[in-house]
């Protein structure tokens, strides 16, 4: 057990450090994304919808370690894209990281638009209407009337795909990035007589991250849903 610990103390919390900044930056991307393929999708404009509509519909039924593969294989080893300095001694591990973020942000904002397009079914279409009688344009209308309320109505499953998007960042391993995952499965190389003990460990470890997260956003919720 102290050789485990003495192993695995060090790493633990920068391990689990990469896990948070994984999300956090794969979050912000992907609400940013998929607000703006929601506004596509409701937009009055079809070559719009249909491009935001077949987005989704692709991204979601992709396996997202294939995804990840894609940006790291495909973006960067086949076209050249470099999303970190060359020459940098650390170039290798920003590039990979930097390109789970971006293999994430794409996967991840297919499930916060169809959140928030589920939010938007619950704005009545009188308002929209109403909205428009005053000569306000879609993206007027969108921005200040059916987006707050959306974001209201979905924050129940927008909290669900943040959750699904914290333990998801365990494929980042599959491109070398050294998030918990990939600490996680060279200590069991080294102690496979402990694998109970590491696989606890490490499922401690997300329940902090993902435990705070649901009730947090379960309380926001209770505390922004419209009043009926």
């Amino acid at each position: 057990m102290s050789t485990l610990w003495a192993d695995l103390g060090p790493s633990l919390l920068p391990a689990f450090w990469v896990t948070i900044k994984l999300t956090f930056l794969s979050a912000i991307g992907a609400v940013i994304l998929g607000t703006i393929l929601t506004a596509m999708r409701v937009s009055p404009v079809k070559i719009l919808r249909t491009l935001a509509t077949s987005y989704i519909n692709v991204v979601r039924n992709t396996p997202l370690t294939l995804v990840v593969l894609f940006c790291s294989f495909g973006l960067y080893q086949n076209l050249g894209l470099a999303l970190a300095t060359q020459g940098s001694p650390t170039f290798l591990a920003d590039n990979n990281f930097r390109l789970a973020v971006l293999g994430f942000i794409i996967y991840t904002s297919a499930f916060v638009a169809e959140s928030l397009r589920s939010g938007i079914n619950t704005v009545h279409f009188g308002q929209a209407e109403a909205a428009r009688s005053l000569g306000l344009g879609f993206s007027d209308i969108f921005r200040t009337i059916i987006l707050p309320q959306a974001v209201r109505a979905a924050i129940v499953p927008l909290g669900n795909t943040l959750i699904a998007l914290t333990k998801n960042t365990t494929i980042a391993s599959v491109i070398g990035v050294a998030e918990a995952s990939l600490l996680m499965k060279s200590t069991i190389e080294n102690h496979a007589n402990m694998l109970f003990v590491v696989f606890g460990v490490f499922a401690i470890g997300f329940m902090i991250l993902t435990l705070p997260m649901g009730l947090g956003l379960g309380k926001l919720s209770d505390r922004l849903a419209v009043k009926k």
